[in-house]
């Protein structure tokens, strides 16, 4: 029991990286001399530094990207702060049915701004030169694995 736990507290942890990263760096957008975040653009020189950097896009879908990503994050630190909170007060035979509700949730709020994202992101670069960066494949990464971890925490069983 004690392998499972630590193995699902080690998804957990691995999940919040992912989206504390996906959230946080600017590589969702790259090409040209540019790297482009949820927060800011960045142009880059031949040797990779950062020369300037300016605030993105006030549109509405770029603040709803910001708004489910930084809600996606804040689901999974709930959810890991609910799953020690039950761990410990939760009777035995109980199910971590709130825990697992909110890491879905995370999951769902990271699939919806990795979708806006995809959907409308050439409004904002119109540039064919651009690909997608690491961050935003750590996104698409993270929603499988936050949905994978909330279904684990809902199946789970407290044991003595």
């Amino acid at each position: 029991m004690l392998l499972l736990l630590l193995g699902i507290l080690f998804l957990h942890i691995a999940l919040l990286v992912l989206l504390f990263v996906s959230t946080i760096v600017s590589q969702w957008l790259v090409g040209n001399g540019h790297t482009t975040d949820l927060w800011q653009n960045c142009t880059t020189s031949f040797s990779g530094a950062v020369q300037h950097c300016s605030s993105s896009s006030a549109s509405e879908w770029l603040q709803s990207v910001q708004a489910t990503m930084v809600l996606s994050v804040i689901f999974s630190v709930l959810s890991l702060f609910l799953f020690f909170c039950q761990l410990f007060t939760l009777t035995k035979g109980g199910r971590f049915y709130i825990t697992g509700f909110f890491q879905i949730l995370a999951g769902l709020c990271v699939m919806s701004a990795a979708a806006i994202y995809t959907v409308r992101h050439s409004e904002w670069h119109v540039n064919t030169g651009y690909s997608y960066g690491f961050a935003y494949i750590l996104a698409w990464v993270a929603f499988p694995l936050a949905l994978l971890s909330g279904i684990i925490y809902v199946i789970l069983r407290k044991r003595e």
